[in-house]
């Protein structure tokens, strides 16, 4: 079921058994495979994140910094504290402050201008804001994202960027796509990343790939980190 955006951040009732039984069904599907869920909340509101929480999640991700901010600063302070959250939107550098303040990890990096405000705001904040760096390797258009050759451009001026700890790599894969399209994709970001650690002498640990659609394939593929929303939640 596709969530339409002018019901993004509705904030449904949920309950938290319903979600521990897609969490348990879903870490079933993958339990050989050491992956971090990732619960994509950006649809919902508040009662989501509660609901997850409860049902034993800890990782949260959204896309709107606005809308994600003012959800964040109403939660209880126990599940602000125990929680981890994840900004997986196209971040704007005049956000950047805003959004570097409230998460603890930003997935969506596609440019050095932007991992130079992260990097600002982050010491600003006396913290070392974690990213990873968005690749659309499936050259969509409406998708942001690097290429492949603009990443190895950038890559040195970006690890050198104070405030900032590269972690890993992203992508999203298109909509619809079929199994071996995916694993083509998916792969590749792999593949890539495994490129990047010896070229430049790095360590990447993580590769955030595959939502409620996809994740089953991206897991096989070599994700570490799977953003769900549907499948947890409705």
């Amino acid at each position: 079921m596709l969530i339409p955006s002018q019901n993004w951040g509705e904030d449904i009732s949920i309950d938290s058994s319903f979600v521990k039984l897609n969490l348990d069904s879903i870490k079933e599907s993958i339990a050989h495979y050491n992956v971090k869920i990732i619960a994509v909340t950006k649809y919902f509101g508040l009662n989501a994140i509660k609901a997850g929480y409860e049902a034993g999640i800890r990782d949260f991700a959204e896309s709107r910094a606005i809308e994600a901010i003012e959800k964040i600063e109403q939660l209880p302070q126990e599940i602000r504290k125990k929680s981890t959250f994840h900004f997986i939107g196209h971040l704007q550098s005049n956000k950047a402050e805003k959004v570097t303040r409230y998460f603890d990890v930003i997935h969506s990096v596609d440019s050095v201008k932007i991992a130079s405000a992260i990097s600002k705001a982050a010491c600003s904040l006396n913290k070392r804001e974690r990213i990873l760096l968005q690749v659309n390797n499936a050259g969509e258009e409406q998708k942001s994202g690097y290429t492949k050759e603009q990443l190895r451009k950038e890559l040195r001026d970006i690890l050198n960027l104070e405030g900032i700890k590269v972690i890993g790599l992203m992508n999203m894969a298109p909509l619809g796509a079929d199994e071996g399209c995916l694993r083509r994709l998916f792969g590749d970001i792999r593949k890539f990343r495994d490129e990047l650690e010896k070229e430049f002498g790095v360590t990447i640990p993580e590769l955030s790939m595959g939502m409620s659609d996809d994740y089953k394939v991206a897991v096989e593929e070599g994700a570490t980190m799977v953003r769900i929303g549907r499948k947890l939640f409705t």
